[in-house]
């Protein structure tokens, strides 16, 4: 893959953030977006080729501030990472929670990718839609994260289906828990679901992979391939596993912990 312009969402912290340091390694131009002007600029300072472009994805005119500074750069590769993580019993969680989570994780990569498709098909470029294999495996007390990554999947491929004929190439990138910022707010529950959790180093030179071959869909290459095969080919094995796991009562009190944090 030669020289690109890449643009990440969320890009200040966490997987985000390794997407921007491996695609500088790999040679390409980035534009780093993020809320927080501070994480970028850091991030920017240690990179060859990138500039910082702070914005909020979830406001039109945030949407707007981006559009405007593609057209003047021209885009190859669109990444949406920005995302939340909820987490918690479905029975305490709040309607602003579910909001937040809809509205960071599926509405504004679907707003974001509209706003910028024109550049992106002039470029025969790339929508990277980062997922999680929740979007496939549906856990207990992570119902709306859950919910949400499966409707970025869903989203990812009838985007790919629209925009084969403009040759534009849609990638589905699904890791594991990974040891972000973001972990902490489920910290509670990695020891009693037994969770592994990838450093983001990792997790980005495998999405880079991905892209950079302008794949598909890209699963973490360990175990949970074969529990996406069996969600997909033999759901009840996984309906039984995951409830057996939801009873146990070390998860319940982990779950009822998070759920009574402020």
């Amino acid at each position: 893959m030669s020289r690109k312009t890449v643009l990440i969402t969320g890009a200040g912290t966490g997987i985000g953030r390794a997407l921007a340091v491996e695609a500088d390694r790999l040679g390409h131009r980035l534009i780093l977006v993020g809320r927080r002007p501070q994480p970028l600029v850091e991030l920017a300072s240690g990179l060859q080729r990138a500039s910082v472009l702070p914005a909020d994805v979830t406001t039109p005119r945030g949407r707007a501030l981006i559009a405007a500074s593609v057209v003047q750069t021209g885009l190859d590769i669109l990444i949406n990472n920005a995302g939340v993580v909820p987490s918690g019993a479905i029975g305490t969680t709040m309607d602003d929670e579910i909001a937040a989570a809809l509205a960071l994780n599926v509405a504004a990569p679907i707003a974001l990718t509209r706003d910028l498709l024109d550049s992106l098909i002039v470029s025969r470029g790339q929508v990277v839609n980062m997922g999680s294999i929740f979007g496939d495996i549906a856990f207990p007390y992570f119902a709306t994260y859950s919910a949400s990554k499966f409707a970025l999947r869903g989203f990812s491929d009838a985007l790919r289906r629209e925009l084969a004929p403009q040759g534009v190439g849609v990638t589905y990138v699904a890791p594991r828990a990974t040891r972000t910022d973001a972990a902490q707010g489920f910290d509670r529950l990695v020891g009693p679901m037994a969770m592994t959790l990838d450093a983001p180093e990792a997790v980005a030179a495998h999405a880079w992979r991905a892209i950079t071959a302008r794949k598909r869909e890209q699963l973490p290459p360990t175990r949970e391939r074969l529990f996406v095969a069996l969600q997909r080919l033999r759901p009840a094995l996984i309906d039984r596993a995951l409830i057996r796991l939801a009873r146990d009562p070390a998860v319940i009190a982990a779950a009822n912990d998070l759920s009574s944090r402020p």
